[in-house]
């Protein structure tokens, strides 16, 4: 049971939530910018999907090692011949004005590559998170997309999905008081063999993976950057899927206005949840940041209220369609690589912090 007198409460967006998640206006002209998408495997599947929800962006390209996989989905969505293309002639996507950005959605540590030839490709990109497998190589991404004058997104979905688009308008305007704690729980049990869980193709385990959505949510439900660090691994390694990478980090973020914030990352439990707690109650969501079914529940004067919103746009199609914008407009992404460089460069110190077994500090 959650709590006393539990209520449903039908509200609008409200204020904060409708800020268009970025800003941007209408698209000029009704031109729709078009993607596309490096990495065929079952999350882009689902990303290609999404383009028929979009009103800004379209596919209209492929690039993909597996020859099946660009005719299956080039018959699909439309994609002709001319614009599936291996990774050995991927840099030949400059000469095709029909591919305004390159979403990459490869293993972690192929993200740098492609986002550089991307980019000199005259290319703007979206990467998917973990933005690199070090801060050293988002630096590279961010210094590459800024040479060529293009601009890099990540693919942070929930920040363009409603529910957690209220969380963030409720706890910074403090409805339940000032925050002082932030839990943050993400988890599923990892099935074997996939490159996830190899240390070369992914740079780390649960915590460059599923442990990302509690590091980047409290970031952004705080809108603070913590300044100490830290962190406990437990990690069965008779567990044959964990011979590279870590199970399960808890850990501490400390944030400068006193904000504390307790996140796990699990390969091995099943969890999706976060709560935020003030001096008068709390904010959580459960499931916070899957794909779909998000649920809000409210505690304050006593009383736990559901909040329900709206039909909307899914997050998936939000943060394409705002992508779109910003490049149609010339403004900035919500998540630009800046943002995946400082998530890398928390979960590098608690890494840290997990080997050597002592707090880390964090400086700007």
């Amino acid at each position: 049971m959650r709590d006393t007198s539990r209520r449903t409460v039908i509200t609008g967006l409200g204020a904060g939530l409708a800020m268009a998640a970025g800003g941007a206006c209408a698209a000029p002209g009704g031109r729709r910018i078009g993607y596309a998408i490096v990495g065929l495997g079952r999350y882009a599947e689902l990303i290609m999907s999404k383009f028929a929800e979009c009103d800004h962006a379209r596919l209209t390209a492929l690039v993909s090692g597996t020859p099946g996989k660009l005719a299956r989905f080039g018959e699909t969505y439309g994609v002709p011949a001319s614009h599936r293309y291996s990774y050995a002639d991927f840099d030949t996507i400059r000469d095709n004005p029909d591919v305004d950005v390159v979403y990459v959605i490869l293993p972690n540590a192929l993200h740098a590559e492609y986002t550089v030839r991307a980019a000199r490709a005259g290319k703007h990109v979206m990467c998917e998170k973990p933005m690199a497998v070090s801060s050293s190589d988002c630096r590279t991404m961010i210094e590459a997309c800024q040479a060529a004058g293009r601009k890099l997104m990540i693919g942070y979905r929930s920040r363009f999905e409603p529910y957690n688009r209220l969380a963030i308008d409720l706890a910074r305007k403090g409805f339940v008081g000032p925050t002082r704690i932030v839990t943050s729980d993400h988890g599923f049990n990892a099935q074997p063999n996939q490159w996830r869980l190899d240390r070369a193709l992914s740079g780390g385990g649960s915590l460059m993976d599923i442990g990302i959505y509690s590091l980047n949510a409290v970031r952004y439900l705080t809108g603070e950057e913590p300044v100490e660090v830290s962190a406990v691994e437990s990690t069965d390694r008779n567990d044959p899927r964990f011979r590279t990478v870590e199970d399960r980090i808890t850990f501490l973020l400390r944030f400068p206005s006193g904000i504390e914030a307790t996140c796990v990352s699990s390969y091995s439990s099943g969890h999706n949840i976060y709560r935020v707690t003030g001096t008068k109650g709390w904010i959580e969501l459960e499931p916070a940041t899957a794909y779909e079914g998000q649920r809000m529940f409210v505690h304050r004067d006593g009383r736990t209220e559901e909040r329900r919103l709206p039909p909307s746009k899914g997050q998936h199609a939000g943060q394409l369609d705002h992508f779109a914008e910003c490049i149609l407009n010339d403004t900035r992404p919500l998540v630009p690589g800046e943002e995946g460089l400082a998530d890398l460069r928390v979960i590098e110190a608690i890494y840290r912090s997990a080997r050597e077994g002592r707090r880390i500090t964090l400086t700007a």
